[in-house]
């Protein structure tokens, strides 16, 4: 059952009108709220949890939160990457099996690690159209629970056999069928076109930028202590429902320190010439959880007597050439973001919260290195100098993926849940999201305060 505390007080407001930006112009989208399960290691609280029971969960903590049980909300968006062939339409099951009314519609998205940033901006591009007033976004992964491939032999024997129509058919179809085509395919987040894990890429990323241990180690350590401080100040009290008796991510460890990251052995960039820098404590971990946001327009949450955290403003996509080694594989961001920014007329000076996906400490290390680098800059970004420094101050100031883990299809929507309750609290300012994702994909989003 979802727990109910923290709900905001709600009081009905007379109906707005539907576009209230009037005269055909785009509305504002914007964040309402959001909900999301503690994050847990792969193989641990979780375990033999699927895709839908994840989130369901997170939908309806977020839907008790708001009072939105029984209600139709405009559309639910959500996805997973690893995803099993009976979820065909994952979405919208978890909507069946939720406290929301069952005509709401729903879908499924997927874009690797980027599945929260485009469920999120496709709908607040649907609201900002008058198409949509009122969303929620989210997204599950469990790699406790990934899919198992059988074999390529067994698969076509198996699907003449369902198709044969007489006994000799069936025989000749099992006949084909060797010992060695039982063997399963084990789960793998391996690059299909080159074989290497995200690891292994990252580690080529990482060496060929000169990112160093220590510096990657301090990345997490601080990963770690901010996530534990606002655990301890309450902030995420109104964005995490309890479930499975878990109620902070699992993988948090806020006693850790550099002492005892220096102490892991490297797991990434063994086999190249460079020393191997990257470990478990400065790496995300394979995990399980989900998360969800509501999204809608002023009027919708005007009636529903509800405050908006930040708004919607912008959103970019870009992807890298990774395959001929003219990038590292997450390094789309390093484009995304001065595209974005440009077209919106902004530099990174004007943020007040940077929120970089960690996918690795290196990654983020890497990314900001780019940014600061003349020739990459000039070269690759057509700029005439460096992009420009980011103020660490401001850079995931509670933590992110190093600390919290990493189900891949959640992460956005935990990041711009985050980042829009900072805005909220500070009653004014700009936030830059950037995720990395796999297959060379990267996406950037700008929210402002909605006051």
């Amino acid at each position: 059952m979802a727990d109910t505390t923290d709900r905001p007080t709600r009081t009905r407001a007379p109906r707005a009108e539907a576009n209230d930006a009037g005269g055909g112009a785009p509305r504002r989208a914007v964040v309402v709220g959001g909900n999301r399960i503690p994050f847990a290691r792969a193989g641990g609280h979780y375990n033999h949890v699927n895709n839908r029971d994840l989130l369901v969960a997170a939908l309806d903590g977020l839907v008790a939160r708001y009072g939105l049980a029984g209600e139709r909300v405009g559309a639910v968006a959500a996805g997973a990457v690893l995803k099993h062939s009976k979820d065909f339409n994952l979405t919208r099951e978890a909507v069946l099996g939720s406290a929301l009314a069952h005509d709401t519609p729903a879908y499924d998205v997927q874009m690797a690690c980027a599945t929260g940033m485009e469920t999120i901006v496709g709908l607040a591009n649907k609201i900002r159209l008058g198409q949509l007033d009122s969303a929620i976004a989210g997204g599950v992964d469990s790699a406790s629970d990934a899919p198992i491939v059988v074999s390529e032999p067994l698969r076509r024997a198996l699907l003449d056999l369902n198709r044969a129509k007489t006994p000799q058919q069936k025989l000749k179809a099992l006949a084909r069928i060797r010992p060695g085509h039982l063997a399963p395919n084990a789960p793998t987040t391996g690059e299909p076109r080159t074989g290497l894990s995200m690891g292994e890429h990252q580690a080529i990323t990482t060496a060929a930028w000169g990112i160093t241990r220590e510096a990657q180690d301090e990345i997490a350590l601080a990963s770690h202590q901010r996530l534990a401080a606002a655990y301890d100040a309450g902030f995420f009290d109104d964005l995490m429902t309890p479930f499975r008796r878990l109620t902070r991510d699992a993988n948090l460890r806020a006693d850790t320190s550099m002492e005892k990251l220096a102490s892991l052995s490297p797991v990434f960039g063994k086999r190249l010439d460079a020393p191997a820098t990257m470990t478990a404590g400065n790496s995300t971990p394979l995990s399980d959880g989900a998360s969800t946001v509501l999204l809608a327009s002023d009027a919708w949450a005007a009636e529903h007597g509800l405050t908006p955290l930040a708004t919607v403003v912008d959103a970019e996509m870009a992807a890298v050439d990774f395959v001929h080694g003219r990038d590292g594989l997450l390094m789309a961001p390093a484009y995304a973001v001065p595209r974005l920014l440009a077209r919106n007329g902004l530099t990174l000076e004007d943020f007040d919260v940077i929120e970089i996906h960690e996918a690795f400490a290196s990654t983020v290390l890497t990314t900001l290195a780019a940014w600061e680098d003349d020739d990459f800059c000039r070269d690759r970004l057509g700029l005439p100098g460096p992009f420009g420094k980011v103020d660490r101050d401001r850079l995931n100031v509670h933590g992110s993926s190093l600390a919290a883990g990493h189900p891949f299809a959640a992460t956005g929507g935990r990041i711009v849940a985050t980042a829009s309750k900072l805005l909220a609290q500070r009653g004014s300012g700009r936030a830059l999201v950037s995720v990395c994702a796999a297959g060379g994909l990267g996406y950037a989003m700008i929210l402002e305060a909605a006051a």
